[in-house]
C-alpha cells in the first residue's frame, strides 16, 4: 500500500507541475500574436521589417509547441482516430494505449533525446548565432528547448503509462476480488430473493382458496399486503 501511495503521489506531482507549466504557456501564444501584429504593422504600414521579430516568432512558436506536448499527454487531448476508438471497449483502449506508449512513443522520445543532445552542445560550444544579418544571438537557447520539451514529454508519458496501467489492472483486481461491501450486498440480495420465493408460494396458496375471501386475499398478496392464517 505504501509503494502504491508513493507512486500515486509521484504521478500526481508530475502531472500538477506539467499542468501548471501548460497553463502558463498560454501567455506565450498571446505574446506570439502581439509580435506578429507588430511585425505586420511595421512592414505594411511603415515599410520597415525586423529580422529579430521574425525569428522571435518561430522561437515562441517552437517553445510553446515543444513544451506543450507534455501538457497534452497529461490532459489526454492528443488527436486520435475517433472513428475507431469510439467503437472500442475501455479495456481495449487501455491496452492499445499501453502498447502504443511502450512500442512507439517512448522509443521515439529516447531517440530524439539522444540525437538532440549533441545538437545543443555543439551550438553552445561554438556560440552559434543566427545566420541572418541582425538576427538573434544565443541560438543554443532555442535549441535546448528541444531536449527539454521531450524530457518533460517522457515524464508525462511515464506518468500516463502508470495511470492507465493502474486503471486497467486495478479495475481487473477489483472485479476478481469482491470487496466486503459487495459480498454483504450479494448475501442480502440472496436473502431477499429467498423471501420473495416464499412470499409468492404463500400468495399462490391463497389463490387456491375457493370463494371471494381467498380471491381478495390473493389480490392483497400480489399488491404486497401480508395476511396471516
Amino acid at each position: 500500500m505504501k509503494g502504491g501511495s508513493r507512486s500515486s503521489d509521484w504521478m500526481e506531482s508530475i502531472e500538477s507541475a506539467i499542468n501548471a507549466l501548460g497553463k502558463g504557456l498560454g501567455l506565450i501564444w498571446l505574446l506570439l500574436m502581439l509580435v506578429i501584429l507588430v511585425n505586420v504593422i511595421s512592414r505594411y504600414l511603415f515599410n520597415q521589417g525586423f529580422i529579430q521579430l521574425e525569428e522571435l516568432q518561430w522561437h515562441l512558436y517552437a517553445t510553446g509547441f515543444l513544451l506543450g506536448l507534455s501538457f497534452a499527454v497529461t490532459q489526454d487531448v492528443h488527436v486520435r482516430v475517433d472513428v475507431l476508438r469510439e467503437r472500442w471497449s475501455p479495456e481495449l483502449r487501455a491496452w492499445i494505449e499501453i502498447y502504443g506508449i511502450l512500442l512507439l512513443l517512448l522509443p521515439f522520445i529516447v531517440l530524439v533525446l539522444v540525437a538532440s543532445w549533441p545538437f545543443v552542445t555543439y551550438s553552445f560550444m561554438t556560440s552559434e548565432i543566427s545566420q541572418a544579418p541582425g538576427g538573434l544571438p544565443l541560438r543554443w537557447v532555442i535549441k535546448s528547448v528541444l531536449p527539454l520539451g521531450f524530457l518533460l514529454l517522457a515524464l508525462a508519458t511515464v506518468a500516463r503509462l502508470a495511470k492507465v496501467g493502474r486503471q486497467l489492472f486495478g479495475a481487473r483486481n477489483k472485479a476478481e476480488i469482491p470487496s466486503q461491501d459487495q459480498t454483504e450486498c450479494h448475501c442480502e440480495r440472496r436473502r431477499l430473493a429467498e423471501r420473495c420465493d416464499v412470499y409468492q408460494l404463500y400468495c399462490a396458496d391463497f389463490y387456491r382458496v375457493p370463494g371471494g375471501v381467498g380471491l381478495r386475499r390473493a389480490r392483497g398478496c400480489l399488491h404486497g399486503d401480508r395476511y396471516h392464517r
